[in-house]
């Protein structure tokens, strides 16, 4: 017997939530959310590797939208981003633990030559995203390598913790993000299997 129930999966409250969440990660919400240190799009940047590094179809082409909406309103100069944050993607899809310690070496070295080439589009970008996905793994090695590039870079402690406040909210939203977008379908389809109607 088929329910016939519109509430979307997770419930409305929970989806105004998720809502609300994207709000404080990516457009602030007046007199809520703390302060922006990184800019939307960097913002966005790392919102795109994130939902490449977890396969989300739904994520990655809203987000890709969503970049070239903000590339287009900062008249951003040309450059091939797509390409290189996917590269940037598999680059530290490597685990250090993983490999023998001359292929880490040798990572490292490809890794930093990768990172100057981006960072002369987008000014430590690479290192934030490192940072991104050092996080989403729970990889210390990554963290610390691409803390140790955004320290140095940013000598203003109270930027330096925005940055990482910035970097952190990414991470937590997407990672609710891309599990849901991906699994949705799946639920829908089992749902349906039991003729039940999902909104």
């Amino acid at each position: 017997m088929a329910v016939a129930d519109q509430q979307p999966i997770l419930g409305r409250a929970f989806n105004d939530v998720l809502t609300e969440l994207h709000a404080h990660v990516f457009t602030g919400v007046p007199g809520e959310s703390d302060p922006f240190v990184l800019s939307l799009l960097e913002r966005e940047y790392l919102a795109y590797v994130l939902a490449c590094y977890y396969q989300c179809d739904h994520c990655l082409r809203h987000h890709e939208r969503a970049i070239e909406r903000e590339r287009k309103v900062m008249e951003a100069a040309a450059w091939n981003w797509r390409k290189e944050l996917v590269k940037a993607t598999l680059f530290l899809r490597i685990v250090k633990a993983d490999v023998a310690e001359i292929e880490w070496e040798e990572w490292l070295q490809s890794w930093r030559a990768f990172a100057d080439r981006i960072d002369r589009h987008h000014t430590s970008l690479a290192c934030y995203i490192a940072y991104t996905v050092g996080i989403a793994r729970n990889d210390e090695d990554l963290m610390d390598l691409a803390f140790g590039s955004i320290s140095r870079n940013e000598r203003d402690d109270e930027m330096l913790k925005g940055i990482i406040r910035d970097i952190d909210r990414v991470v937590i939203f997407m990672k609710a993000a891309t599990s849901k977008n991906r699994t949705d379908p799946v639920i829908v389809r089992h749902l349906q299997s039991r003729e039940i109607v999902a909104a």
